[in-house]
């Protein structure tokens, strides 16, 4: 896996103060992506155990709500693997803090029996389309987005809706 950049102190992408990891590559080429320099594969940085230690580390604070992880598409077939140790290593280590992740591919139809989704709280989904785009939403850039309670789906079997009122484990 590969990736573009890593904030330590984001507080766009989920509630908090979280770290966030922007994968690198992208298929989908969204129209006016917020994001296009994530989209070539063989750009950024290689995603090596030392840079896991350092994400870690730096969720290692207080005031640090979750993990927030974008693109690029973090669950392409070039990054899932990565993704879902990141993830994995993730809870295990802060098994109270949250993990957030965007990717343009759909819950039920593409990711659902993924492995991955045992370790996402919420997850937006779905392909930004510039058409739908309405700058109001929250945590998501376009009307045909979802943003879903994951542990919710997976226990209920049905997309759950991420409220802001849900019961998130939120520091």
């Amino acid at each position: 896996m590969r990736y573009n950049k890593i904030r330590k102190m984001d507080i766009a992408d989920g509630p908090g103060v979280r770290v966030s990891i922007f994968t690198q590559g992208c298929a989908f080429h969204c129209k006016n992506c917020f994001n296009p320099e994530t989209h070539d594969f063989k750009a950024g940085k290689e995603f090596t155990e030392r840079t896991m230690d350092k994400l870690l580390e730096l969720c290692n604070h207080d005031y640090i709500a979750g993990l927030s992880v974008l693109g690029g598409e973090p669950l392409h077939p070039n990054n899932i693997e990565g993704t879902t140790q990141l993830v994995k290593a993730f809870k295990a280590r802060y098994p109270d803090k949250n993990v957030w992740m965007w990717s343009g591919f759909s819950y039920d139809k593409d990711l659902k029996e993924k492995e991955v989704m045992k370790y996402v709280d919420v997850l937006v989904d779905g392909q930004y389309i510039d058409s739908l785009h309405k700058p109001n939403l929250d945590w998501r850039g376009s009307e045909n987005q979802r943003v879903i309670d994951v542990p919710n789906s997976l226990k209920k079997n049905e997309v759950v809706l991420y409220h802001n009122e849900t019961n998130m484990k939120m520091k």
